[in-house]
């Protein structure tokens, strides 16, 4: 048993990479081919699961979903310092994304209750060390220095100034339980109460004090904590085409994350704490729907900058006064969400859908340097999906998805050593690091309605 939900927290922590800020833009098939808009458009369980849990009441019976995704980004790293510059791309390959739903209610009864577990946010990088640099920083030239090569100041060697190999993992995993209630036949209620887990893995690791004596930044091992949280929400359906929905995610309190840290050289390094919750997120939607179509349109505002681990920015200071080299946090600003979908239903047995979502970007130019390891940012989303009904009791879903930053991500590099009175932030004159992404997520999902 214990193996078992080991490999099923690794499958629903393994697969999340940003969207929308470090979140998911939906969440299974149906609810990705629609933009993520679900808020007043409850198509599919899961997207009426993730949200707004007063969505649910339309469903009678019991209805189990499950979708699995095979998802590829493609993140690159530039950076640019005096007369070096050259770029780093990732290549973590392709991930699995599952979810898992399950809604059951008895036909005629007001209560309708529902279970999910959907790995709901993430972010991940793996860029390679860049070898090809002139010097190391006590002034030895390199002899396999090759000048006529391109080259990613940033990705030098820590003994050269640079970062090294640059990695990242985070995973969230949400499981909630809902309870929605039809006050009238027209409008409900819902709750969620939520439980979490999130993981995350840096390499070398900017939450740690590095050593200026040449030890540079550490290694940490991954670090998890366990959060709560709850979403309530309420659905009001006219019954003449037009619905409208709300929602409130609170924020996801998580405990802090302890890594055990090591140098490079294998020593002992202080071993710091960081705590990173979940932003609260706050969606209105509105749906229309008629025999041969349905429109979907949801609003999100997603709190970064009232987040723990999301709200601080800069270099940690020390007791005397001066910078340790350790990062404060990762100084997101707070993001809209607008996502679009249409269902057509002209077609019999196959029902087609469009969606597009639009993020505004939580990464202050400024702070660019700070969110390498976070780099992951989509701009602009655009889904085709379909379904087609197996049997009375099994229907297929599949969603195509594609997603671009819409440019580079662009500031000038920062170095604790720079900080001074004109300058806090230690920016870097003559500098550049940036960072930009493109997504695909081919994914099926199947529902599964019981017998009465």
């Amino acid at each position: 048993m214990k193996n078992l939900l080991r490999l099923v927290v690794l499958l629903f922590t393994s697969a999340i990479f940003a969207q929308t800020g470090h979140m998911m833009q939906g969440v299974g098939a149906v609810n990705m081919s629609m933009g993520g808009a679900s808020t007043a458009q409850p198509l599919d369980i899961s997207g009426a699961l993730q949200w707004n849990p007063a969505a649910i009441s339309v469903f009678d019976g019991k209805i189990l979903k499950f979708d699995i995704g095979a998802f590829s980004g493609s993140p690159k790293l530039y950076s640019e310092y005096g007369p070096f510059q050259g770029s780093a791309e990732d290549d973590k390959g392709v991930s699995p994304m599952p979810a898992i739903a399950y809604v059951w209610g008895k036909e005629g009864s007001k209560h309708t209750f529902g279970v999910s577990a959907f790995g709901i946010s993430g972010f991940g990088v793996d860029f390679a060390e860049d070898l090809n640099y002139p010097q190391d920083l006590l002034g030895n030239p390199n002899p396999n220095f090759n000048p006529n090569a391109s080259t990613n100041p940033v990705g030098f060697p820590q003994y050269a100034g640079g970062f090294g190999r640059l990695a990242s993992d985070y995973m969230l995993l949400q499981v909630g339980f809902t309870w929605a209630y039809q006050v009238t036949e027209k409008f409900s209620i819902g709750i969620e109460p939520t439980i979490n887990y999130g993981a995350l893995e840096i390499g070398p690791n900017p939450l740690a004090r590095p050593d200026f004596t040449g030890k540079g930044y550490p290694e940490s091992d991954k670090a998890g904590a366990i959060g709560f949280g709850a979403q309530i929400g309420v659905f009001y359906d006219t019954h003449s085409g037009f619905k409208i929905g709300a929602s409130y995610k609170t924020q996801q309190y998580f405990g802090a994350m302890e890594f055990d840290s090591k140098y490079l050289d294998g020593t002992k390094a202080p071993s710091p704490e960081f705590t990173m919750n979940y932003p609260a997120v706050y969606s209105i939607g509105l749906g229309y729907s008629k025999p041969k179509f349905d429109i979907a349109f949801d609003y999100r505002y997603v709190d970064y900058e009232n987040t723990d681990g999301f709200e601080k920015t800069g270099w940690e200071i020390g007791d005397n006064g001066y910078p340790t080299g350790a990062v404060n946090g990762f100084g997101w600003k707070s993001i809209n969400v607008l996502s679009f979908g249409f269902q057509y239903k002209g077609i019999e047995k196959l029902p087609l859908r469009v969606g597009y979502t639009f993020s505004s970007n939580p990464i202050d130019k400024e702070l660019t340097f700070f969110s390498m390891p976070a780099c992951a940012i989509i701009k602009h989303a655009f889904q085709f999906g379909f379904s087609y009904p197996i049997n009375d009791n099994f229907m297929l879903d599949a969603v195509y998805h594609h997603g671009i930053s819409d440019g580079k991500t662009e500031g000038l590099m920062l170095n604790p050593m720079a900080i001074g009175p004109t300058n806090p932030l230690g920016k870097v004159p003559g500098t550049k690091v940036g960072y930009d992404m493109t997504t695909d997520l081919v994914m099926i999902g199947i529902t599964y309605k019981f017998k009465k």
